[in-house]
């Protein structure tokens, strides 16, 4: 069995990331996601509007990811690919050459972003709506979440 491993954060749930986990399960035949908890996002300088146990049960949920472990430290990632005999770890080409140091472990992939969406541009928008607008957003993020959870 070939194991892909990938990170993210995964925070503002798009289309894009669903492209990247159908095309990171086309490179083996088992995908472990690792989200990056709340408390590694503030180390990371990142402030997330969907608590993590939100994000792990939509990544949880999306038919190509086998497993779905926290990602809490840089630090972990040759222990996940040890601990979970990983072949194949991939990540976004905004990543490109970050992660090149794994490839004494094992095979390590950057793959194309989709065009036209990411999560910083959907940040630079919510900025711009008015505190109801944002309080409607995070309900109807919440009501996803919760079908998310259900369907699985």
């Amino acid at each position: 069995m070939k194991t892909v491993l990938t990170y993210g954060t995964f925070d503002l749930f798009h289309v894009g990331h669903v492209n990247l986990l159908r095309r990171l399960k086309g490179l083996g035949d088992r995908l472990i996601v690792g989200v990056s908890t709340d408390e590694f996002n503030r180390e990371k300088g990142k402030q997330c509007l969907i608590p993590y146990e939100q994000r792990r049960e939509i990544v949880s949920a999306i038919r190509y990811v086998d497993e779905v472990i926290p990602e809490s430290s840089w630090e972990q990632k040759v222990s996940d690919i040890r601990a979970y005999g990983v072949a194949v770890f991939a990540m976004g080409e905004d990543w490109q050459g970050r992660f090149d140091f794994l490839r004494a472990e094992c095979e390590v992939i950057y793959l194309r972003r989709t065009e036209g969406v990411s999560s910083t541009e959907i940040r630079v928008l919510l900025k711009s709506f008015d505190e109801e607008k944002v309080r409607q957003i995070k309900e109807a993020l919440d009501l996803i979440a919760n079908v998310a959870r259900d369907l699985s």
